[in-house]
């Protein structure tokens, strides 16, 4: 994945509909305060700082450190894996999870203090290169 440059507000001003806009916003904000990053486009995700992971097998790529994106059903926020927040997750309100994905239909719905949590955690054990057989090298 590579950063595509762009700007940030002018993508988020195209996200339709609106509430996948307005949640857009608030999650720029959100994340901007968590990692003290400005954001930065990568294609159609939002991402704060860049990092480069190399798994065991040998697969290896950049990606932002945190991210998100709009999409038209939830906002995704993507996360290092889902089950090492259980706890957090059952206090966050309605929500999906994939593998490594957060999905928010309604960000109005959910407790934002603990959706800080989960974000602030991951992106600390990105930072930290405290995670299970991926390694991550900070690269901004």
């Amino acid at each position: 994945m590579k950063r595509t440059g762009g700007s940030v507000g002018a993508f988020v001003a195209g996200v339709t509909p609106e509430k996948r806009r307005r949640d857009a916003e608030t999650m720029v904000t959100l994340m901007s305060e968590v990692t003290g990053r400005e954001p930065e486009l990568w294609g159609t995700i939002i991402g704060f700082g860049s990092c480069h992971y190399r798994y065991p097998t040998g697969t290896q790529g950049d990606s932002p450190i945190a991210g998100f994106a709009p999409r038209k059903q939830a906002t995704t926020v993507y996360l290092l894996g889902t089950d090492s927040h259980a706890e957090q997750l059952a206090k966050l309100g309605p929500h999906e999870t994939g593998v490594g994905c957060l999905y928010i239909e309604d960000l109005e719905s959910v407790d934002s203090d603990v959706l800080r949590e989960i974000i602030a955690e991951d992106y600390r054990r990105v930072l930290a290169d405290d995670t299970e057989g991926v390694t991550f090298t900070i690269t901004d």
